[in-house]
C-alpha cells in the first residue's frame, strides 16, 4: 500500500512538472508573439515616418527639433515669426494651427484661453534666467545652488523651446491650470492641431523638466497623434523613430 502511494505521488509530481513545462512554454510563445507584433508595429511606424521624411524632410525636421536641457538650439537656427497678437510671436509655419486651435476652443466655449508666453529671443531668455538666479541668491543660496533651482523651472538661454518659436504657455503659468476646462479641452483635442503637452508629470525623469500643464509644443498633427497613441514624450518619440 505504501509503495502504491509513493508511485502515485511520483506520478502526480511528473504530471505537475509536465504541466509546468507546458505552461512555461505557452508563456514564452505568447511573449515572443507579443514582442514580434510590437516590433512589427514599431517598424511600420518607422517606415511610415521614414517614407514621409523622404518626401518632406525639411518639414519634419523643424517640427521635431529637440531643444531641452541637453540639446541646445543650433547657433545658426533661423525662423520667420508672425504675430499672435500685439506682443507675442510664433513660428510662421505653425501659427495658423495655433490660431485655429484657440478659435475652435472659444467657439466651443471651453473656457477662456489666451497666450501668456510664446517665442522668446535668447537675449530675453538670458534676462529671465539671470533674474531668477539672482532671486535665489538674494534668498541666501550659493551661485551653483541658485542655478540648479532656477533650471528646474527655467531653461538656460538657448536651451528653451521658447527660443525655438514652437512652444506656447497658456493662461496663468501655474499648476492650477490642470484643473481648468481649457486644460481638459487641450488634452482631448490639441493633437488635432499638432500640439502636445510637452512636459507631462510622469515624464519628468526623461524631459528633465518639471511638470508644466500650461506648456504646449507644436510637432505637427501626424506626430502629435502618434505620440499620444504611444504614450511618449518628444524625447522618447525621437528615439522611437530613429
Amino acid at each position: 500500500m505504501e509503495k502504491k502511494r509513493i508511485n502515485h505521488n511520483k506520478l502526480t509530481l511528473v504530471i505537475l512538472v509536465i504541466l509546468l513545462i507546458t505552461v512555461l512554454g505557452m508563456i514564452i510563445k505568447i511573449s515572443a508573439k507579443i514582442k514580434k507584433q510590437d516590433n512589427i508595429a514599431k517598424t511600420e511606424i518607422k517606415n511610415e515616418i521614414s517614407g514621409k521624411k523622404a518626401k518632406t524632410s525639411s518639414e519634419l525636421d523643424w517640427q521635431l527639433m529637440l531643444v531641452n536641457p541637453e540639446n541646445k538650439l543650433p547657433d545658426n537656427y533661423e525662423i520667420t515669426l508672425e504675430n499672435i497678437d500685439e506682443y507675442r510671436k510664433f513660428d510662421s509655419r505653425a501659427i495658423q494651427y495655433l490660431k485655429n486651435m484657440i478659435d475652435d476652443m472659444r467657439k466651443q466655449q471651453a473656457g477662456g484661453i489666451w497666450v501668456q508666453s510664446s517665442y522668446r529671443s535668447v537675449e530675453e531668455q538670458t534676462k529671465i534666467y539671470n533674474n531668477k538666479v539672482q532671486y535665489y541668491k538674494n534668498m541666501g543660496k550659493r551661485t551653483e545652488e541658485a542655478k540648479r533651482l532656477t533650471e528646474e523651472i527655467i531653461s538656460r538661454p538657448g536651451y528653451s523651446e521658447h527660443n525655438l518659436g514652437l512652444a506656447v504657455d497658456f493662461n496663468y503659468v501655474n499648476n492650477s491650470f490642470e484643473s481648468t476646462k481649457e486644460f481638459e479641452w487641450l488634452k482631448q483635442n490639441a493633437e488635432d492641431y499638432g500640439f502636445v503637452l510637452r512636459y507631462p508629470k510622469e515624464k519628468e525623469n526623461i524631459t528633465k523638466m518639471s511638470y508644466e500643464p500650461w506648456h504646449w509644443r507644436y510637432v505637427g498633427e501626424e506626430n502629435a497623434k502618434k505620440m499620444r497613441s504611444l504614450g511618449v514624450c518628444l524625447e522618447e518619440y525621437i528615439d522611437y523613430i530613429s
